[in-house]
């Protein structure tokens, strides 16, 4: 599957922000800072339910780097555990070593730029902005409406089924 590019600063505010900004004297270490930021991205894939299982997530802070193990049930799982990662702020790359249960063809992935929508997504990958739904499907949990999609965001985009 190999080494997935993110922007820096889109996604998920999971870690940092205010916290970082009201550090005391006794500033956390790199190595304190690294491991509440991946346990915040395991915590964040746990509350996806997206069936996997032993999954560990180690942060790599100045360089943004992810990387995730674990078993996944299925692809679409491993993907979606990818873009959980990524789609965080302050990663840049995720490198996911999970192992598939089930494995199926790789999707594809789309960096949404502004103006896109998952209608024109569609459009571009299948030749129909009305297969927007199955885009929509694959990328569930993590958008939640199909018209809240934001610039930097990466999205999965699966084979469609014949």
């Amino acid at each position: 599957m190999g080494l997935f590019s993110f922007i820096k600063e889109a996604g998920e505010k999971l870690f940092g922000g205010k916290e970082a900004q009201a550090a005391t004297a006794a500033a956390p270490t790199q190595d304190e800072l690294n491991a509440k930021a991946s346990k915040a991205i395991e915590t964040y894939i746990t509350a996806q339910n997206l069936g996997a299982s032993n999954v560990q997530v180690a942060f790599e802070g100045p360089e943004g780097k992810v990387t995730v193990k674990g078993t996944a049930p299925t692809q679409a799982a491993k993907e979606k555990i990818t873009l959980c990662c990524g789609n965080v702020a302050s990663v840049t790359s995720v490198e996911n070593l999970m192992d598939v249960t089930n494995p199926e063809p790789e999707a594809q992935y789309h960096d949404v730029v502004r103006g896109d929508t998952l209608s024109a997504i569609a459009k571009k990958f299948y030749g129909d902005a009305n297969k927007y739904p199955v885009i929509f499907e694959a990328n569930k949990p993590m958008l939640s409406h199909p018209d809240k999609i934001y610039p930097g965001q990466k999205l999965r985009i699966p084979p469609l089924a014949k």
